[in-house]
């Protein structure tokens, strides 16, 4: 596997996120979530991008980052199926929102020892974020599930949603074997700890998923992302090329 297509599978994840979380937008629970989901996304975007732009220079074709984002169709993304996964309700968002940055945060801690110096960058910055998307994420997981009757029923469903795709964030994909970038497996228990930690204050337990969803790493995605790629990309495929 090549540097290429594991910094593709990253960039990914963070772009799909990242739109996801931007959907709340104007819609969100309370006026302080409106402002803290898009900053969330935009964190994601962010790192999107950075990721994107060393890609295009990785693949030496001469794309740009746009293009990378914009000019793939469903079955080249390499995202996992947890982050492309519909909002659903505060709930489901928030619970998603735990999960991944449960990961990251280790992963990216780990990755600033990186000995490619633009990973070890990205690192740096991403490790903050995704501490406080933790902190953000984990708050309202705790303070739904040990809440009233019906928040804490919604985020048990969403437990049960959601948990079926967990074990696709330790499969290493293009990751396997690569130097820059940390093992996946690795950084499984520090992810455990977390969720843990913030399960028990929630009241909630992660059941054991027998069969995991897995093949957003191979380009085996639901109807979902197909959507959510159409509504994406549809300004910059209907006007090729255009600058602001």
């Amino acid at each position: 596997m090549t540097l290429l297509n594991a910094v593709l599978e990253l960039a990914d994840d963070h772009l799909v996120l990242g739109h996801r979380l931007s959907e709340w937008c104007g819609h969100a629970p309370m006026l302080e979530e409106d402002l803290a989901m898009p900053n969330m996304a935009l964190d994601l975007i962010g790192t999107a991008r950075t990721l994107y732009d060393y890609a295009a220079t990785l693949e030496g074709l001469g794309r740009s980052e746009d293009a990378m984002a914009y000019l793939r169709d469903e079955r080249e993304y390499r995202n996992l199926l947890l982050v492309e996964r519909p909002n659903g309700d505060f709930a489901q968002t928030m619970l998603r929102q735990l999960f991944f940055a449960a990961f990251m945060e280790p992963y990216w801690r780990a990755a600033m020892a990186s000995s490619d110096a633009v990973i070890a960058g990205v690192a740096g910055k991403a490790v903050k974020e995704m501490a406080y998307h933790i902190r953000h994420a984990g708050e309202w997981v705790i303070r739904l599930g040990d809440g009233t009757e019906e928040s804490a029923r919604r985020m048990r469903e969403a437990v049960e949603e959601l948990s079926i795709y967990v074990a696709e964030l330790f499969e290493n994909g293009a990751n396997a074997g690569l130097d820059a970038l940390p093992d996946r497996a690795s950084v499984r228990a520090e992810w455990e700890a977390t969720i843990a930690h913030v399960f028990a204050e929630a009241q909630l337990v992660l059941p054991e998923v027998l069969y995991p969803q897995t093949g957003g790493r191979a380009g085996l995605h639901g109807e979902d992302l197909g959507h959510m790629l159409a509504e994406m990309q549809s300004l910059h495929r209907s006007m090729p090329g255009v600058t602001w």
